[in-house]
């Protein structure tokens, strides 16, 4: 964090600074802002946050021995450490980012970009990320850092010459987007795609439409919304918005558009064309779905003053998206395994599945394992018994089904009269590798994909590891 006062970060959260006898005398602080005692160093400000299953405050003590040198509470601690009193630390939380953020702005070179979208926003910023810095100091979260907690963690991480500062915004319901745009006022905004991820939090698609609006709507004309001319629902917020709008996708009035995709093992290539210019682009990450990734980032790049060709030679270097993301994992026997199982959706599911149809060679065996699709609310039977179907169409040869939430896709799959595939249903994760690895032969392609909460991720790497 920008080193600020004691009075300073008082007057940022409208808290009351105290000073216990014995506390160390000091009037300024420049350490990390952490709400993890674990994660505090030597000089940090550690805030105390509420949590569903514990508090925060019970871990101060922890805090103080690890060296914080200033404490956000909600109430008063019998701790020898300078402490700033608030009514909510959550909100707290969220007003020394804001403060933070505008401090540095104010300096006249901050540019903040915010991403939102029901699929892509790790991978994207993780691009922006590679694309930004090779013009200066940028600032991305780490993980998908990008709830209410996460994301202004995130922006207090910036610094005085922090040059691009980008704020993955995720939410579970509508307003989510609203505060964290509050928050970081962006100067350029993306939205990526609205589809059916944490459709049942949010109430349904429309609801999920609005809640992704939020992050363009209160923008100013000064402002940049980058969006995705393909998507209808994301096409539709150009007209919500004062900014100007800025289009990416495969479609023909996008201002940065693709042509000529293929995908291989190895990678995903494609024609990126920019008004009158065109060049081949080849991506080191799986999958046609992550082009649109790279497009939106392309867009912002040019929006910032990259050229073109510097952010191209930086994309080309990412060789994953994230961990557990499209992840190419090559045994020495042969066999790739695909480990995709951080988070699922139906869109993120059906695209994963096309690539692995798109890769496999003549001779080669496709090979899903497969777990539930979370937060889907009441869609989810529908939704697991369309991807079950797809399977089908897309004449992958063989399917494992992990755990009772996912049972539709095999039931699906099995009702499928004209596919001569394979499909069985497990309960474990341990019964899924036993089946998988036994069948296992040279040249085999296999995608592990499902909600984080189903845990595959971890029977992915116990896969790639093998051989």
């Amino acid at each position: 964090m920008i080193t600020l006062t004691l009075a300073e970060i008082a007057a940022a959260v409208g808290g009351d600074l105290r000073l216990p006898l014995g506390a160390h005398d000091f009037d300024e602080v420049s350490g990390s802002v952490q709400t993890d005692s674990r994660l505090v160093e030597d000089g940090s400000l550690f805030i105390a946050m509420p949590g569903e299953l514990t508090d925060g405050h019970l871990f101060a003590s922890a805090a103080v021995a690890a060296g914080a040198a200033l404490l956000i509470v909600d109430h008063p601690l019998e701790l020898a450490v300078a402490q700033i009193v608030v009514a909510d630390t959550l909100t707290a939380l969220a007003d020394l980012a804001r403060s933070v953020v505008a401090t540095v702005r104010a300096q006249g070179r901050l540019r903040v970009i915010g991403i939102t979208g029901s699929n892509g926003k790790t991978t994207t910023k993780n691009l922006l990320r590679a694309v930004l810095s090779t013009t200066g100091p940028t600032v991305a979260p780490r993980g998908s850092f990008n709830n209410q907690v996460g994301a202004p963690l995130s922006m207090l991480s910036i610094e005085n010459d922090t040059r691009f500062l980008v704020v993955e915004m995720g939410a579970s319901g509508v307003g989510d987007i609203a505060r964290t745009v509050g928050i970081a006022v962006p100067d350029i905004s993306v939205v990526l795609k609205v589809g059916l991820a944490h459709a049942g939090e949010f109430g349904g698609i429309d609801r999920t439409q609005r809640a992704k609006a939020e992050i363009v709507t209160q923008l100013p004309e000064t402002a940049v919304a980058v969006l995705n001319i393909d998507d209808e629902r994301v096409a539709a917020m150009a007209d919500l918005t004062l900014a100007r709008p800025v289009w990416f996708g495969l479609g023909a009035g996008a201002d940065v558009r693709a042509e000529d995709l293929r995908a291989t093992a190895t990678g995903t290539a494609f024609t990126l064309v920019v008004g009158e210019t065109r060049r081949p682009v080849a991506l080191r990450i799986l999958g046609e779905h992550h082009v649109m990734n790279a497009l939106a980032t392309i867009a912002v790049a040019i929006e910032l003053g990259v050229d073109p060709d510097v952010a191209v030679n930086a994309l080309e270097t990412v060789q994953r998206a994230e961990r557990w993301r499209m992840e190419v994992l090559q045994r020495a026997d042969g066999v790739v395994v695909i480990n995709d199982a951080y988070n699922a959706s139906p869109d993120s599911m059906a695209a994963a599945l096309k690539t692995l149809a798109q890769i496999v060679e003549p001779g080669q065996r496709s090979i899903a394992v497969l777990g539930e699709m979370t937060a889907l609310g009441e869609l989810s039977d529908e939704e697991h018994d369309r991807i079950g179907r797809l399977i089908v169409r897309l004449n992958i040869h063989k399917l494992v089904v992990v755990g009772h939430g996912a049972r539709h896709i095999h039931n699906a799959a099995g009702l499928e009269g004209s596919w001569d595939g394979e499909s069985v249903l497990v309960e474990t994760s341990d019964e899924a590798y036993d089946r998988v690895r036994d069948d296992l032969r040279a040249g085999d392609v296999v995608l592990v994909k499902s909600s984080k909460s189903a845990n595959l991720r971890f029977l992915g790497d116990r896969l790639g590891e093998v051989g």
